[in-house]
């Protein structure tokens, strides 16, 4: 198994509205997708669509949401985690277990925001940064 693409860039924010406005205004970004809430992660998001890649926009969904610690250590945001893609999510997992890496939550996939099977890995086995694998999209 090897990463594949670079699918997007988390980034937390309080307000994915205020981070709308800084990436269309700011920085003259003009395909953002529209806002939606993905209950099951505790988390609302939104795309911002660039020429060779997304930015994840993700603003916690009520107070469980796991978004929360990371606000509480930098309550303006930032960079969250990285996507990568790869061919297949549970090869992807098992390689990367047997490699000795963390697989975070229960260790099985879940469905994320593109509608396709998701892990993190943690970051202390990953150089300090949050690493998301998801099973390429076939869109």
């Amino acid at each position: 198994m090897t990463i594949g693409r670079l699918n997007h860039i988390g980034v937390a924010t309080p307000s994915i509205e205020n981070s709308i406005k800084l990436y269309r205004d700011m920085l003259g970004v003009s395909s953002i997708e529209t806002p939606f809430d993905l209950p099951a992660q505790g988390v609302r998001v939104c795309f911002v669509n660039l020429p060779n890649s997304q930015i994840e926009l993700i603003e916690p969904l009520g107070e469980d949401s796991p978004i929360h610690g990371f606000l509480a250590k930098n309550p303006k945001g930032g960079q969250h985690h990285i996507c990568f893609e790869v061919e297949d999510i549970v090869v992807a997992r098992d390689e990367m277990r047997a490699r000795g890496a963390t697989i975070l939550g229960t260790g099985e996939p879940r469905i994320g925001a593109h509608g396709t099977p998701i892990i993190f890995l943690h970051p202390k086995d990953m150089g300090g940064v949050l690493i998301e694998l998801m099973e390429t999209p076939d869109h």
